[in-house]
């Protein structure tokens, strides 16, 4: 009886054993192959609890399944006009066929030493056959999803899917790119420089038309005085006539008063005429 609870207890301990080696656990973020000498067996997409058989011996080669990021350093492109592009590109990946994947390209270490040349490739193409312009215009998102349908279409049997390419930097070599930001410092000078002189020939032309205003005013008032004048010392001389015409005597009386206020004014005033001078004849002649 001891012999046979012993069997029975070697034979539980064994069969835990078997099943402690024979389970594993995929991860919501994770695909799993079952290996078994070199192999792939089996493939695993569901998260949760599986089983392998411990014997022959398997393995699990565990997969990403997250979005994957591929880094392309910085290409130098010749576009359709013959200017240089420095271009910073990435693209986004991922694992759909993990058998496929592990098949062609094992890991994402490879998969992204393979996959670089591809996306280098499929980003001088496509911007190798446009303008610099064009790159730089609103055309980019295009372009961008001309480059990702070309990888998809080079990577059909690798096991993944492209999701996005995106172009971070698209610009002119440094050199090129001082020597344009040169010029069009240079060309800002000459427009500003431009500006100014419009600014200055628009600010004569305020200036003299001004001028032209003011001496076409001062001319006209000056006009409209002379003729006000004019007519004041007609209208004055008219109403001298009519007095004189009324009382000769009276009129001369009057003029040679007005002439002696303004002779004799001043307190110092000092005239040298003869004492019969007919400017004094009312002096001597009372009536």
């Amino acid at each position: 009886m001891k012999n046979y609870l012993g069997f029975i207890a070697v034979g539980v301990f064994a069969l835990l054993a078997w099943l402690s080696t024979g389970l594993y656990t995929v991860h919501q973020t994770e695909l799993a192959l079952v290996i078994q000498f070199g192999n792939p067996r089996a493939a695993v997409t569901e998260p949760g609890l599986h089983m392998k058989m411990p014997w022959p011996i398997q393995n699990v080669h565990k997969l990403d399944k997250r979005v994957l990021n591929l880094d392309l350093p910085e290409e130098e492109v010749i576009a359709q006009d013959l200017k240089r592009l420095v271009v910073d590109a990435y693209a986004r990946f991922q694992i759909t066929d993990p058998l496929r994947f592990y098949q062609t390209l094992t890991d994402t270490n490879i998969a992204r030493t393979r996959l670089q040349p591809i996306l280098g490739s499929n980003v001088r193409r496509i911007l190798g056959s446009q303008t610099f312009a064009a790159v730089l215009s609103g055309q980019r998102a295009e372009l961008m999803r001309a480059i990702r349908d070309g990888m998809n279409a080079e990577t059909a049997n690798f096991g993944i899917n492209v999701l996005d390419v995106r172009i971070r930097r698209a610009d002119l070599p440094a050199e090129n790119s001082a020597a344009i930001y040169s010029r069009m410092q240079q060309e800002r000078v000459r427009e500003a420089a431009e500006f100014r002189a419009q600014g200055e020939q628009i600010s004569q032309e305020i200036r003299s038309r001004a001028d032209r205003d003011v001496t076409v005013l001062r001319a006209e008032a000056t006009r409209q005085s002379e003729i006000v004048r004019g007519e004041g010392d007609a209208q004055k001389n008219r109403i001298f006539a009519e007095a004189f015409g009324a009382d000769p005597d009276f009129f001369a009386f009057y003029r040679s008063m007005r002439a002696y206020e303004g002779a004799l004014g001043g307190d110092n005033t000092t005239i040298v005429l003869s004492p019969d001078s007919d400017f004094f004849r009312y002096f001597d002649n009372a009536q």
